[in-house]
């Protein structure tokens, strides 16, 4: 018995059609077309992910004979499941918008408890506070970031399901989100004008730099849940990682090269990106603990201005780069 054979009947018995299995494995409706008119064969990894999802070995998917499988029906796919996450896109976005906002701000809080803890305890052990803080913060960022990666492999592509009620909820939460993270990050700004009138510089910087965290955190939290509703830029972003001809399997021969434009362009706008924050920090770092160790009250305060300018040059550097590409 035949690959094909094996595939069409272990759909029919889940009452699924080729664009649904196309989600849940991560490939275009004309990926599972060509693999059931034996115009292609899926790949080592899309193989594997066939035999868990049907519950089956590879030689039985591959050289068995499943067609005499009965239908499931406790597993039938709903004739509406497109409309819904089968693949756990939401859930992940959500788990990884919380964690790499609650790194960020426990490194910027960091900056708090030094602030704090030099006044009352001395250098040493408001430094060793400074990298507590930053160490919990990249316990949080790096495993996310990595996680996040293994799931854009597992799934390079995954079809649009939003409907246009939950874009426009996403919406307004992100501007409710948007505009606490920058009350949040004024309000700090406050509290450094009222130091530096008072003199009471420890106790109210390290006020200070919560709010500044709290203020960031939050716009991170709100910038990845906005971005996870542009599924076609997720899309892009997934290929980056895969070789010319595995985007092509995927999502089809005439769709290819315009989708490759894109990708490419994606790649040169990430490296660009990648080398202003880099510079952006190289920057920053230095006149931290410049303005820390002089005493200058103005850096103290406005260090991260490089990486905020690094942040508006990375959107232009994005804008003009993947523009090109449309």
């Amino acid at each position: 018995m035949s690959f094909r054979d094996n595939l069409q009947h272990l759909r029919s018995t889940r009452n699924m059609t080729q664009e649904q299995l196309a989600v849940m494995v991560g490939v275009s409706r004309q990926s599972v077309t060509k693999w059931e008119a034996e115009k292609a064969y899926p790949e080592m990894d899309k193989l594997l992910k066939i035999c868990q999802i049907f519950d089956c070995t590879l030689d039985e998917l591959v050289q068995g004979d499943l067609t005499q499988r009965q239908a499931e029906e406790a597993l039938a796919v709903p004739a509406d499941s497109l409309a819904s996450d089968v693949i756990g896109y939401g859930e992940h976005c959500h788990d990884y918008a919380k964690r790499l906002a609650c790194g960020v701000t426990a490194c910027i809080l960091g900056m708090a408890v030094g602030a704090t803890m030099s006044d009352w305890l001395g250098d040493g052990p408001a430094t060793l506070g400074f990298f507590f803080c930053v160490g919990i913060g990249l316990l949080l960022i790096i495993p996310a970031a990595l996680e996040d990666g293994a799931f854009k492999k597992a799934h390079p592509y995954v079809a649009d399901f939003y409907t246009s009620e939950q874009r426009i909820q996403a919406k307004r939460a992100f501007g409710l989100r948007l505009v606490a993270g920058i009350g949040c990050i004024l309000g700090g700004l406050s509290f450094g004008a009222f130091a530096d009138q008072i003199g009471l510089m420890g106790p109210i910087m390290g006020l200070f730099f919560v709010a500044i965290a709290v203020g960031v955190g939050l716009i991170v939290y709100a910038s990845i849940l906005d971005s996870r509703m542009d599924i076609e830029t997720y899309n892009i972003s997934a290929l980056e990682e895969l070789s010319e001809e595995e985007i092509a399997s995927i999502v089809g021969e005439e769709r290819a090269p315009k989708v490759l434009d894109k990708v490419r362009a994606s790649k040169r706008a990430s490296a660009a990106c990648g080398i202003i924050m880099l510079a952006a920090t190289a920057i920053a770092l230095p006149l931290m603990f410049w303005a820390t160790t002089s005493g200058n009250t103005f850096w103290t305060q406005f260090f991260w201005i490089p990486w905020m300018v690094g942040g508006l040059l990375c959107g232009i550097a994005s804008i003009v780069i993947e523009g090109s590409a449309k």
